[in-house]
């Protein structure tokens, strides 16, 4: 049996002891029996215990859903991102996607848009905006002539999130709503907890059109990993594939920062787990990633649920401890260029 087999049934497997304890555990314990019971009749009204019934579809569903598609969605967007720039260390957090999502999302929750600009936006398309607006600036920051110089393009992504997450904070800071505030700072860490099934569906979307996408194109991403000029020798149209992976990465990452709040890291984790695993192929690396992804974020947030008692973490604190040291060791093993 292959080593890619044994991992998708050690996903499989995860996912629902992953799913059945984030569906149990919180505030109210449910026994697993009645998780099952509750999932098995449906969401549908009759339940034979109501109350159960509405902790498992009502309350918990939604976040779980939640949890999984912003996993999965950042984990693939950080494939296409690697493949974009060619460097290992690229991710939506890191360059400066997700600060960028915040200050447009922030900007539209506290009220600091001109009214009229305010009445024809929504929440995720001023996110969208915003990440739009960041990578667009990294990337042409980083361009020396017709090169893409990813030491440059790291440096402009660090400077482009400092600058942006001190614009969020002026934006939070400034707002004259005190409850806002609150909800903001702790949305800007990452929460899953203003879950609601009208605020699932698209964020669900989004990930799985991604990654389908992201799927389909998988064989200009590996031509595109070798080099552009090889890329281009083969047909493949660099220019346009660049173009489409930085609004797909903005796209979705502003959903999903609109959805969650800054979440960082998992792009960075996940991709280099599973091409570990599987090899560099992103035809089988990309549907891997999504899983991974989805599920390592599942469990962040079953963790940061649970590890305080009677009080919730912000899940993005969770992935900063594990991303952080990551990151750390990856770059003393990668050799930066000095392009």
């Amino acid at each position: 049996m292959s080593r890619r087999v044994l991992l998708w049934i050690g996903l499989g497997v995860g996912f629902l002891i992953a799913v059945i304890a984030a569906l149990a555990i919180g505030s109210v314990s449910v026994a697993p029996g009645d998780v099952w019971r509750a999932l098995a009749h449906g969401p549908g009204d009759g339940a034979p215990d109501p109350t159960v019934h509405a902790i498992v579809w009502q309350l918990r569903m939604p976040r779980v859903l939640l949890a999984l598609s912003v996993g999965g969605g950042l984990a693939v967007i950080g494939v296409a991102m690697q493949a974009l720039i060619r460097n290992p260390l690229a991710e939506p957090y890191i360059l400066g996607v997700s600060s960028g999502a915040s200050v447009g999302a922030s900007a539209f929750y506290l009220g600091f848009l001109p009214p009229l600009l305010s009445k024809s936006l929504s929440m995720p398309l001023a996110a969208f905006i915003g990440a739009l607006g960041a990578i667009t600036i990294v990337f042409f920051a980083a361009r020396t002539g017709p090169r893409l110089s990813t030491t440059r393009l790291l440096l402009a992504g660090v400077a482009v999130s400092s600058f942006l997450a001190a614009i969020t904070a002026f934006i939070t800071y400034a707002s004259p709503s005190p409850d806002r505030i609150r909800t903001v700072l702790f949305w800007l860490l990452g929460s899953f907890q203003a879950a609601r099934w009208s605020t699932v569906w698209l964020p669900l979307v989004v990930s799985l059109g991604g990654m389908v996408v992201l799927w389909i194109i998988s064989r200009p991403l590996d031509a595109l990993v070798t080099g552009e000029e090889p890329a281009r020798s083969l047909g493949i149209p660099v220019e346009a594939l660049k173009r489409g992976l930085i609004l797909l990465a903005a796209a979705v990452t502003g959903v999903l920062v609109a959805a969650s709040g800054v979440i960082g890291f998992v792009g960075l984790i996940i991709p280099h787990a599973i091409r570990f695993l599987v090899g560099a192929s992103h035809r089988r690396v990309i549907p891997l990633a999504f899983a991974s992804g989805a599920l390592f974020l599942l469990i962040a947030d079953l963790v940061a649920r649970t590890v305080l008692s009677g009080q919730e973490l912000p899940v993005g604190i969770l992935t900063a401890i594990c991303g952080v040291p990551f990151f750390l060791v990856l770059l003393r093993r990668t050799r930066m260029l000095p392009s």
